[in-house]
């Protein structure tokens, strides 16, 4: 799960870690108040969405005085913005940030990722700090230092000092920059975070370390004892089919194809999608129906998949083990006729009450185009809608 960067601000404030002040605003007239409270010189307007990339999408400006704060703020309040993380489609801006203005005098990364290849959670930092680090990484991997982190022992002050000399932080703010990092890993490992990511991590003319953005993700397995995390949650910012699978605890994520996938287990869904490009199609969705579905699930299943315009055909490839076929094939019949199904319908059903499963499709009312294998149904769908 995501949330806004003041949201994000305020979690860290919490662990002793150094942030500007700000203040949300959802109104023009509500951000001029928050500049006027603020009382600094120079207050930034920033939008706040769910993406990276805001600046350079117009997102971020610097205002002089509360004019400029009001212009800015009418200029980005309900403004579409476009970034590589938003998609062409974007993103309308509902939410600002007004936030004091800093003397940046250099700018740093710094960032705590679980490494899936060591099952540990790893600090990253570059002195390359307010630039994309996936470019960073690519062209000057050499200026990206990373430390492993211990899950018994935790981050230790020693390895933060480390990352502070590595990326060149001025010495007489590495005590502050170690107390800002041990803060981060503090927040991440008590808040249940997948990424902790602050770009930039400033050097202020006025001696302080501070992060100037903050992007926390939070894993949504944990969210049932993260009560006050999941208060945060702005269902604007997400996919409406996406949350709407999320109330019948479905794993769905919505894609630019055409072809609707129902399967379960994720390795299977990802296998069928690579199966489904292989034989020239794209698919429309990744959709985790999980081993123990009932036929309720599976049609709420068949009208999330089905709420999507773009869908012009429909795979259900299934592995009955734990989930039995027969209750599958009872699902996509009654999903199909409750939904009224007028795009091709391929199914692809194996394992547990097989035979039982194959018979209901054959005998029902419902025009389905059984498959032998996932390769078969693959080339099927695919050949439906080409």
């Amino acid at each position: 799960m995501n949330i806004h960067e003041y949201q994000g601000k305020e979690v860290l404030r919490q662990y002793g870690v150094a942030v500007p002040n700000g203040k949300v605003a959802f109104t023009v007239e509500e951000a001029v108040e928050a500049a006027k409270e603020l009382g600094t010189d120079v207050c930034v307007v920033k939008a706040q969405i769910h993406a990276g990339g805001r600046g350079k999408a117009g997102g971020v400006k610097v205002a002089k005085n509360l004019e400029e704060v009001r212009t800015y703020a009418e200029e980005i309040l309900g403004k579409t913005l476009v970034t590589h993380q938003t998609g062409p489609e974007g993103k309308e801006v509902k939410r600002l940030l007004i936030e004091e203005g800093c003397d940046i005098q250099k700018e740093y990364y710094v960032g705590l990722v679980l490494d899936r290849a060591t099952s540990r959670v790893t600090l990253m930092a570059s002195e390359e700090g307010g630039t994309e680090i996936e470019e960073v990484a690519e062209a000057t991997p050499e200026k990206i230092f990373k430390e492993e982190i211990d899950p018994v022992v935790g981050l230790t002050a020693f390895q933060a000092r480390r990352i502070a000399f590595n990326i060149n932080i001025p010495t007489k703010l590495v005590n502050q920059a170690v107390k800002f990092m041990m803060g981060l890993y503090q927040a991440y490992v008590e808040k249940d975070c997948s990424i902790a990511e602050i770009n930039p991590l400033v050097v202020t003319g006025d001696g302080k370390v501070m992060a100037l953005d903050a992007k926390l993700n939070f894993d949504s397995n944990a969210l049932y004892r993260r009560k006050d995390i999941l208060e945060m949650r702005d269902l604007e910012e997400e996919d409406t089919k996406e949350i709407e699978a999320s109330k019948y605890d479905l794993s769905y994520i919505a894609l630019d194809g055409n072809i609707g996938c129902m399967v379960n287990g994720a390795g299977l869904a990802m296998s069928t999608m690579d199966i489904i490009k292989h034989y020239g199609g794209d698919p429309a969705n990744f959709l985790d129906v999980g081993g123990g579905a009932t036929a309720e699930k599976v049609t709420e299943a068949f009208k999330i998949i089905l709420s999507d315009e773009n869908v012009k055909g429909i795979f259900v490839n299934i592995f009955g083990g734990i989930m039995k076929c027969d209750v599958i094939a009872t699902g996509v019949v009654e999903a199909a006729k409750q939904v009224g199904l007028e795009v091709p319908l391929v199914v692809r059903l194996e394992g547990t009450n097989v035979d039982l499963g194959k018979k209901i499709l054959a005998e029902s009312d419902v025009e389905i185009v059984a498959a032998d294998s996932m390769a078969d149904g693959a080339q099927k769908i695919v050949s439906l809608v080409g």
